[in-house]
């Protein structure tokens, strides 16, 4: 495995960010990239092409992801740049899994009986091409106060809601004090027993995660936190301090992935991105099938892809390093695994089994 160090360091000069006291993570965002004439001319491929694109989805790159980009069709880039491709399929519904429509009250998405997600924020450090929630992002404008108490009266007045997961755009896009400010109202709540964070703000925004942050979240437990990385160029010695940060405080840190093409759909990488997590305290959770977002089809990683990938990396990892390959039904229809099966025959006295090797195996299953 390699070491944290060798992973992913800058490639091209930055701000210095690495002093969070002499450029707090605010000034960073202030500083991002939103126009193609911001960029530096090695990656404006398309230029003024493109304005058609971030027309209809605008784009935000801050300075520090900006400093790992190596060229357009690198693995950082194509998850940021706008690209001529995101105009082919526009026709799609732009909210496939049908949010909206199991949104009982603002900012809740009530699914399954006995959890919800908060979208405190519609704001994220970086516009990612294939983002489900687009939109919601493009539109920029942060989720009011009222919005934010009426979600929570929504989950108040359910008791049988026990699991909340916030979400947006980025909750950490919050301040630290509306942040804890919502963690803490929903904890007092009786029937509300596990919370929890689902962010890409350590991996694009690592400066986020501060000593201050870290202790106001650990006083909400119990609290867990899955962050957003889908590269091993991802993961920085910044990144690695951010997660210690969490990690310390207590907080149980998981991982999402979306497959993309071009950028993560080769066992290799994956493997390499799932052992880099592992190594900074973060467990692998989801590895998830792009959502039918429209300007995404250039990302899309067939279903048989998929699972092929897996079953190239069942054997080479860890049971930890492992994620559950998940695809979100359309129309509402939730999340569901997605694998290989095992069993590939069944008699009274034996199941025929295969292993990760492709072998078959008889497994006596009479008592």
């Amino acid at each position: 495995m390699a070491s944290i160090e060798s992973i992913s360091p800058l490639r091209h000069p930055a701000p210095d960010i690495a002093d969070t006291t002499a450029a707090p993570w605010k000034s960073i965002l202030d500083k991002s990239m939103v126009h193609l004439r911001d960029l530096p001319v090695h990656l404006m491929a398309g230029g003024d092409a493109l304005d058609a694109v971030t027309d209809y989805f605008p784009m935000r790159i801050n300075p520090y992801m900006l400093g790992l980009i190596d060229t357009p069709d690198g693995p950082i880039g194509r998850q940021l740049l706008p690209r001529a491709e995101e105009l082919d399929d526009l026709d799609r519904e732009g909210d496939p899994l049908a949010e909206e429509h199991q949104s009982p009250a603002p900012q809740i998405i009530h699914r399954y009986p006995g959890r919800v997600v908060f979208l405190v924020s519609n704001q994220c450090a970086v516009h990612c091409r294939f983002c489900m929630r687009k939109r919601r992002v493009a539109d920029g404008r942060q989720v009011p106060r009222e919005s934010i108490d009426l979600g929570i009266d929504y989950i108040r007045n359910h008791p049988q809601v026990n699991e909340v997961v916030l979400s947006g755009g980025d909750p950490l896009m919050r301040s630290d004090s509306q942040l804890v400010r919502i963690l803490e109202t929903l904890k007092e709540i009786p029937h509300v027993r596990l919370l929890r964070i689902h962010t890409r703000m350590p991996v694009v925004l690592p400066q986020r995660i501060t000593p201050a942050l870290a202790g106001e979240l650990s006083r909400c437990h119990p609290l867990y936190l899955n962050l957003h990385c889908n590269h091993p160029a991802e993961i920085t010695t910044e990144v690695a301090s951010a997660s210690r940060l969490l990690a310390d405080a207590g907080i149980p840190l998981g991982s999402q992935t979306v497959l993309l093409k071009g950028v993560n759909d080769d066992a290799r990488v994956l493997q390499e991105l799932f052992e880099a997590l592992l190594q900074i305290r973060v467990r692998p959770y989801y590895l998830h099938q792009l959502d039918r977002v429209p300007g995404t089809a250039h990302f899309r990683v067939p279903v048989e892809r998929s699972i092929g990938l897996l079953r190239e990396l069942r054997g080479r990892l860890s049971g930890m390093g492992m994620p559950h390959l998940m695809v979100d039904l359309p129309g509402g229809g939730g999340k569901v695994a997605l694998g290989e099966a095992s069993v590939v025959d069944r008699s009274e006295d034996f199941w025929k089994i295969r292993n990760w090797q492709g072998q078959i195996y008889d497994y006596t299953v009479r008592q």
